[in-house]
């Protein structure tokens, strides 16, 4: 077993001076593994196309305008939905943490909707609004709504008691124990409930396209479905991948992980 030590060391030494090739890498063995299944001919072509069919299809699809205008049009619903629903949960966080009647009248309410999944509420949205925009927003602002608030209930009730004693000895107001201490402290959790409430809005947002939207990625691929197109089915699946992989290992993962070196309340013993 020590030459698989030895490959493994030197991968990982690899993969420490050039981590963007590192990141492909398991993508590319998957495509080529993908293209073997193909060569196989383990099943017809019309149910599994090759990547290179897939790669043709998106082409054709950008050429169009309509793989650009579809995913425009759901990163604008996301950027949307989240916003509304990040821009509610995090004052109810903060209350609900702060203060011990809005925590016994709110917290059970929070713990029973988030029981219930956004697409269950699909069936009434529909009678109430119907096939259309408001119908997705609420789906998205719903979803991303639950992660952030109860994390920021956390974050904020992680806070140390003695650093807010020591900040109200000091003379501190409410205002600024609660700008320069409680948010603070609580800022990690807050992140990592913004991170997991966009990601969970955007399955969300996808299974709502598909369900009742007239544009978007998720209607892309509904809409190919009934064309019998699984070259462009895969074209949906490769795009949410990769944009999702993109904004949360690129951009939400470090922002994240720079907010717990910077803010994060480390104990040390």
């Amino acid at each position: 077993m020590n030459w698989l030590q030895s490959l493994s060391d030197r991968y990982a030494h690899w993969a420490t001076r050039h981590p963007f090739l590192a990141t492909l890498a398991p993508f590319a063995l998957l495509v080529f593994l993908w293209q073997l299944v193909v060569w196989a001919d383990m099943f017809p072509r019309v149910f599994l196309p090759g990547p290179a069919d897939v790669v043709a299809r998106a082409g054709e699809l950008v050429y169009k305008g309509i793989l650009t205008g579809y995913l425009s049009d759901s990163l604008v619903r996301l950027a949307v939905g989240a916003t509304a629903g990040v821009a509610v949960a995090i004052p109810l966080g903060v209350l609900i943490g702060l203060n011990r009647t809005a925590h016994w009248l709110c917290w059970p309410v929070l713990l029973f909707f988030q029981a219930i999944g956004d697409i269950a509420w699909l069936p009434i949205l529909l009678v109430w609004f119907g096939f259309g925009l408001k119908t997705i927003t609420f789906v998205l602002v719903y979803t991303v709504l639950f992660p952030v608030a109860m994390n920021t209930v956390l974050g904020v009730r992680s806070v140390p008691e003695q650093l807010l004693r020591a900040a109200r000895s000091l003379g501190a107001s409410r205002s600024r124990v609660l700008f320069e201490v409680i948010l603070p402290g609580a800022l990690p959790n807050i992140m990592t409930g913004i991170r997991n409430g966009l990601a969970f809005g955007w399955r969300a947002l996808i299974a709502a396209e598909i369900i009742v939207g007239t544009s978007g990625i998720g209607f892309l691929m509904f809409d190919s479905r009934r064309a019998g197109s699984v070259e462009a089915i895969l074209v949906g699946l490769v795009v949410l991948g990769v944009l999702w992989y993109i904004v949360d290992g690129w951009i939400l993962a470090p922002i994240e992980r720079l907010t717990g070196q910077r803010w994060g309340l480390v104990t040390q013993e």
